[in-house]
């Protein structure tokens, strides 16, 4: 029987295997002679010595920003110290604050829908204090004429602006005015001169500025009236009764649009009623009207421009 070859171990082409040396020397496990050369560890804590406080961010931007932030907040300027004013100068200030509130060179106040966007955020000032309520509020209604009956065409037949404040913010009113013209075919029922319209508060009010729309006397008019003489009687009935109501008021400015004429019947009878209750007759800016007579340049068709002028045109006058 044939003998098998020995099988010889496989190895794949091109492959060797090392072949171990033997040594006599061995590395030790650390050496016993101190190096002349500064270690990994001793390198990198004087490294890190040397760094700036920004340099260990993750970035170096943003440890600068960083670093800058911090010195902002430290030199942040503090408030000015408003309060530290004086009275007298602290009330300056509130008045150029409310510029642009109401209507009108007299700054008038009324019933209007603009109200809550324009004044209400206005006086968000009065919540900062009880000093600032009441400084605040003194300017501001001391600084605004206030009108007595409202005429805005959405308000025409509310309650009255006067009538829903309190009684001490209506200590405070310095100047009313009192509105003729709208509604004078049919006055609104709310236009009365009662308790409850809160004119016995108003006791710094010293003047009243009677403003006419329109003159219902005038000829254009005729065919359209109530009555010969009905809106002129009601008006000189309303002022009657507000004087009496504010016995300590002193002057009574008469103003209206171009149409109405001083010698009309209707501005003639509201003057007679404050002559004959012991007030000063003034005259408003707008018209330039003074004590000397009127000279009749006037058209009769400016009352129908001074329609167009409220928005309203003709047939809001003639329907009243």
């Amino acid at each position: 029987m044939a003998r098998k070859p020995a099988r010889k171990a496989s190895r794949a082409v091109g492959a060797s295997v090392p072949t171990p040396i033997p040594s006599s020397y061995t590395t030790p496990l650390s050496s016993t002679f101190p190096s002349t050369y500064a270690s990994e560890a001793e390198l990198e804590q004087d490294d890190v010595s040397k760094l700036r406080m920004s340099a260990l961010t993750l970035h170096d931007s943003a440890g600068a920003l960083a670093q800058l932030e911090e010195k902002r907040k430290d030199t942040k300027p503090k408030p000015f110290p408003f309060m530290d004013l004086p009275s007298e100068l602290r009330l300056k200030v509130y008045d150029h604050y409310f510029v642009g509130i109401g209507h009108g060179p007299g700054r008038v106040i009324d019933l209007d829908p603009e109200n809550p966007r324009v004044i209400h955020k206005k006086l968000g000032i009065l919540r900062t204090c009880r000093t600032v309520y009441h400084e605040a509020s003194f300017a501001f209604y001391t600084a605004h004429k206030f009108r007595l009956f409202p005429t805005h065409p959405r308000r025409f037949q509310k309650k009255p602006l006067l009538s829903k404040l309190k009684p001490r913010v209506r200590n405070w009113i310095a100047s009313l005015e009192l509105r003729l013209g709208p509604g004078w075919s049919e006055p609104p029922r709310r236009w009365a001169v009662d308790p409850a319209l809160g004119l016995a508060e108003c006791v710094n009010v010293r003047e009243l500025t009677v403003f006419v729309e329109c003159d219902p006397s005038d000829n254009i008019f005729k065919g359209f009236r109530r009555s010969d003489g009905f809106y002129e009687g009601f008006s000189q009935d309303l002022l009657r009764k507000v004087l009496h109501a504010m016995p300590h008021l002193e002057r009574v400015y008469f103003d209206g649009w171009p149409g109405v004429k001083k010698s009309g019947a209707m501005v003639r009878g509201l003057v007679e009623v404050v002559a004959t209750e012991g007030r000063k007759v003034c005259w408003g800016p707008e018209r330039g009207w003074t004590d000397q007579d009127e000279v009749e340049t006037a058209d009769p068709m400016h009352v129908t421009e001074a329609a167009f002028l409220n928005g309203a045109g003709l047939n809001a006058v003639i329907a009243g």
